[in-house]
């Protein structure tokens, strides 16, 4: 019997090296790829981890054993090899990365042509070919550096501000040791070229595969302070600190505090309604309110997709959305492929800082006050269907609204729930949101944890 590859997801690949993943099978997977999507070329780029360089050479190798030629970007982030895969108009890319998972991990993300995402039935696809090995012959392909790629990257990115708009500001910017720190340079070159009145500070900017400061994920509390010290410790207007490889972006006000998600995802949704008045807007279903009243008042249409990028994406792509967000800091933008990008929100939010003349925190000061929510809490269960089924037996019954599209959304009029199986890890998620009561968003969070606790729960990190 074949064996099984444990190493692919929902939507891409992962695993823990030695065990799930190793430059065998990558390049199984490369040879595959190109195989069941009758690539002639394919984008490939990889993140900084020490294993990475070694797989991107194995997943090379598989491509050209399918007669591929591989336009090899070397080191970047995934949303170049997304860009690169729509510009130099190949028929599929993949990006080696594990982002921000534990250090013995990695994987790889992968999009067909046009930067579309690859769809669940070919996935599986992919995954048999790779697992049975049973691949056709094929003349050997090439490989060829495209890194100079970047060059039209950086342009397309800074299309999306009005450089006229912006006024002086210091960013202190955390790339983690991960991949953030070239491409950011390169786009703070084409900044001051356009002029620009920006200063930078760097906080571990090298990309560094041993992560001395940490695996870069700044969505984690615990890894948080290190950028709001900085940011106060500079006087910064602003902060950006970025995950491995810097597909999201997170934010911090100039007092250091950070920007929970889902404000920034109202903050952009506003931004673009504004710019395309009537536009449709992609929100996730986990914090809503905020991002549906944003978009209602500014004149726009917000739709709602499921939690995770196929799905932002495919919603986009359905919709003509002009803009999506996720409140786990993925944004993404019709006018880059519909896909997410790191770099482009914290340069809108700056132009928006440089249009009303305000800081971040009062530009969302108003938001936070009418529709404060929790923020994610994750809980380890032994049963999250049977969590999320006990949860909606005791209170489901008095729900005014419920929505069962991406786990339970329970609506009660002043408040609002959100559960939800995690897509990528052994986790419940909740989320609680109100309408201008934070008391009652604690007092609610302290009832859930009570009830998923007494299920056998712990909050994740107690």
């Amino acid at each position: 019997m074949t064996p099984q590859l444990t190493c692919f997801k929902a939507y891409d690949v992962r695993g823990r090296l030695g065990t799930d993943l190793d430059e065998g099978i990558a390049a199984r997977i490369g040879q595959a790829f190109a195989q069941v999507l009758g690539a002639r070329r394919v984008v490939l780029g990889r993140d900084c981890r020490a294993s990475s360089a070694a797989l991107a050479d194995a997943v090379a190798r598989g491509l050209m054993a399918a007669g591929a030629e591989v336009l090899d970007l070397g080191l970047c982030g995934t949303e170049e090899v997304y860009f690169a895969t729509a510009h130099l108009e190949a028929d599929g890319g993949i990006e080696v990365t594990a982002s921000h998972n534990p250090m013995d991990y990695n994987g790889m993300k992968l999009v067909r042509a046009g930067s579309a995402p690859v769809e669940p039935a070919v996935m599986a696809e992919i995954r048999a070919l790779a697992e049975s090995a049973a691949f056709a012959p094929a003349a050997p392909g090439s490989r060829r550096d495209v890194s100079g790629s970047r060059v039209a990257y950086v342009e397309k990115v800074l299309s999306f501000v009005d450089v006229a708009a912006l006024r002086p500001l210091t960013i202190l910017v955390n790339a983690g040791n991960g991949t953030a720190g070239p491409t950011f340079d390169a786009l703070a070159e084409g900044l001051a070229a356009r002029g620009a009145p920006l200063r930078f500070v760097r906080l571990h900017h090298q990309p560094d595969g041993s992560f001395p400061n940490g695996i870069p994920n700044p969505l984690l509390p615990e890894n948080q302070p290190v950028t709001a010290r900085a940011v106060v410790a500079a006087g910064a207007d602003l902060g950006v600190a970025w995950d491995g490889d810097f597909d999201r972006c997170f934010l911090f006000d100039a007092t250091g505090a950070f920007v929970p998600g889902e404000y920034v995802v109202g903050l952009l949704a506003e931004v673009f309604v504004a710019k395309e008045p009537g536009a449709t807007i992609i929100h996730d279903p986990r914090v809503i309110w905020n991002t549906q009243d944003v978009v209602a008042q500014a004149g726009g249409r917000a739709v709602q997709a499921r939690t995770g990028h196929a799905f932002l994406k495919a919603a986009l792509r359905e919709t003509g959305a002009v803009y999506g967000g996720e409140m786990s800091a993925h944004h993404y933008f019709r006018d880059f492929m519909s896909c997410d990008s790191g770099m482009i929100p914290w340069l809108l939010v700056a132009e928006l800082m440089g249009r009303s003349r305000l800081g971040l925190a009062e530009l969302l000061a108003e938001r936070r006050a009418a529709f404060p929510s929790s923020g994610e809490i994750n809980f380890r269960v032994p049963d999250t269907a049977a969590a999320v089924a006990a949860i909606d037996a005791a209170l489901g019954g008095a729900a005014l609204h419920r929505d069962e599209a991406d786990g339970l959304g329970l609506s009660f009029g002043g408040w609002r729930l959100s559960l939800r199986a995690s897509n990528t890890e052994p986790l419940l998620r909740l989320n609680v949101e109100s309408r201008g009561d934070a008391a009652l968003v604690a007092a609610k969070v302290a009832d859930l944890t009570a009830r998923i606790t007494a299920l056998g729960g712990r909050p994740e990190g107690a």
